[in-house]
């Protein structure tokens, strides 16, 4: 299983909405809205790097209000 943060920024007044929506996105474990130079920051998982990719391209970004997105994947040292 692969986890990441997926830290987003939105369209102004937008962050409420984007977080609600993929919330809903299945593989999405936690979404919120923040404050800070990011508007979102999300918790996802797939069972491997290519899904994850898949997620984030195909789903995440489809959102309506989003302006960027940065995938951090979780690492264990």
């Amino acid at each position: 299983m692969v986890q990441a943060y997926i830290l987003i920024q939105t369209e102004v007044g937008r962050a409420a909405t984007v977080a609600r929506e993929i919330s809903a996105i299945a593989g999405v474990t936690q979404a919120e809205d923040v404050t800070g130079p990011y508007d979102v920051i999300v918790r996802a998982e797939a069972h491997n790097v290519d899904e994850l990719g898949k997620l984030v391209v195909a789903q995440i970004q489809a959102v309506e209000g989003i302006t960027r997105t940065l995938t951090c994947p979780i690492v264990h040292i």
